[in-house]
């Protein structure tokens, strides 16, 4: 989160690369219950996907967080700058820039509630405001 944070925060908060990749997330909370809940229900077992039933797109999540962090403005990263960035932090860009679409099928299944479903509830609540 501070990562993005800080990216909004500097004015850098507008969409990394096209803006159309799928991003999956989960709140800390979410995911804190859903261990709880495998633990507690004996029958399940096996690999569970941890992440909310609402994957979004890199523009949906940037759109997000300069709400949640008060910020009307950000600017665009383009692939060939973050690229670029990537070299001098000696990191790859595939994580922003690739899709990552995770549905907890299982969980879903099996009854799991998640408290925070929306990208909006969880940073509502990680930046103490209450929508």
């Amino acid at each position: 989160m501070i990562p993005y944070q800080n990216l909004v925060r500097f004015g850098l908060g507008g969409i990394l690369g096209s803006g159309t990749q799928k991003f999956s997330w989960i709140h800390i909370e979410d995911l804190f219950n859903i261990v709880l809940y495998i633990r507690d229900h004996g029958h399940l077992n096996g690999v569970f996907n941890c992440s909310t039933p609402n994957p979004i797109t890199n523009c949906e999540l940037m759109n997000s967080l300069r709400k949640a962090f008060n910020r009307n403005v950000g600017l665009p990263s383009p692939a060939w700058l973050l690229k670029l960035g990537a070299i001098f932090i000696k990191t790859e860009t595939e994580l922003i820039l690739k899709s990552r679409w995770v549905i907890p099928e299982r969980l879903d299944k099996e009854g799991f509630v998640f408290p925070y479903p929306t990208i909006d509830e969880a940073l509502a609540q990680i930046t103490n405001k209450n929508s």
